[in-house]
């Protein structure tokens, strides 16, 4: 969608360096950044050749044994993943120093920052950003129990530190009888090796405590923490949050993520819907200033995916996104994602 954008503008094909290559090859970044550009640092993305080898790399940071490796769509964005990452694009951040002829579209530390959600939330709440009431880790389903417990809560969302495209989240809630219910994108499968957990498209609801306790034991293994549990507006027979992407620090594109079950992301097979159709004037005023004045904590990342949850006046930050910009069709004054942050990009660097 990058070179679409780049061909339609009349500006030459973007070279492209893919990240299994450099992670191998790490002098390929100096020759790519050699004369005067433009250098946008993009999502590693599910490629397993490149997972492995950033886990590899983290592992021998922190000094420990090499997981297994994961099947196919599942569930495994360790810390030791995170490590490697984190080394990865450290390096990167020290290459750009002694290249002050490349301009960068997101800094590194910034997109650093943005992958580690809970960091990310503490780092909003830090300046002012108002976001869904932080719980903290959790350790497992006996600790999170103790949690609710201690803050009488009933409800409550948990996220993985490291995930993304809502892997690993769960919707958990219970009530004074007993019972207890968690929906999440995570399927809990179980088999020789033991059980493990892989992402699908259409979320699961447990209602069995061992399956929930099992999920939970399984989900905290990879840093999951808890965080308050945010009504979101209704619309016809579901509710919605609002992706934002923010250029330069403007709010520019947004969308309405409509969905009947408590995940909203589009890749779970809920609807796009026009946000001017859904919030009122006020909303809407709300919206803008709570994404541009989250934007500007990251003032080094031009290109930002923001969701909100935007009620009777309030908005609060569910995540940011440092990879939150495909948004396939979704235009705004004209230009879609792409092209709109090449034509941001150039404005606000002259």
């Amino acid at each position: 969608m990058t070179q679409a954008a780049r061909a339609a503008l009349g500006l030459p094909p973007a070279q492209l360096l893919d990240w299994c290559e450099w992670l191998q090859q790490p002098s390929l970044l100096a020759a790519s950044l050699a004369r005067p550009c433009v250098f946008k640092i993009d999502s590693p993305g599910d490629d397993a050749r490149v997972h492995a080898l950033l886990t590899r790399q983290g592992c021998d940071a922190l000094g420990c044994a090499l997981p297994r490796l994961p099947d196919r769509g599942e569930i495994a964005v360790s810390g030791e993943w995170f490590a490697g990452l984190s080394l990865a694009l450290g390096r990167v951040a020290d290459e750009l120093l002694a290249l002050p002829h490349v301009q960068v579209m997101n800094s590194p530390h910034e997109l650093l920052l943005m992958t580690d959600k809970l960091a990310c939330q503490r780092h909003f709440a830090g300046r002012g950003i108002p976001i869904p009431g932080l719980l903290g880790p959790i350790e497992g389903y006996a600790h999170l129990r103790a949690v609710l417990d201690e803050h009488d809560l009933q409800q409550v969302f948990l996220k993985t530190r490291y995930g993304s495209s809502a892997s690993g989240v769960v919707a958990y809630r219970r009530n004074g009888r007993g019972a207890e219910q968690a929906t999440s994108s995570a399927d809990l499968v179980h088999g020789e090796g033991g059980a493990r957990l892989y992402n699908v498209k259409r979320l699961r609801t447990y209602n069995a405590q061992a399956d929930i306790a099992r999920l939970i034991d399984l989900l905290a293994r990879q840093q999951t923490y808890a965080e308050a549990w945010i009504p979101k507006p209704r619309h016809g027979d579901g509710h919605f949050d609002v992706r934002v992407v923010t250029l330069g620090g403007q709010a520019t594109h947004r969308v309405a993520r409509v969905g009947a079950r408590m995940m909203t992301n589009l890749h779970l097979d809920n609807q796009r819907a026009d946000v001017a159709s859904l919030l009122g004037e006020k909303d809407l005023a709300v919206l803008e200033r709570t994404a541009c004045a989250a934007a500007a904590t990251f003032p080094q990342s031009h290109v930002i995916g923001l969701d909100l949850v935007v009620r009777k006046g309030r908005a609060h930050v569910l995540e940011a996104n440092a990879f939150g910009d495909l948004l396939p069709k979704l235009l705004w004054q004209g230009r879609d994602t792409y092209a709109a942050q090449l034509h941001s990009f150039a404005s606000h660097e002259a």
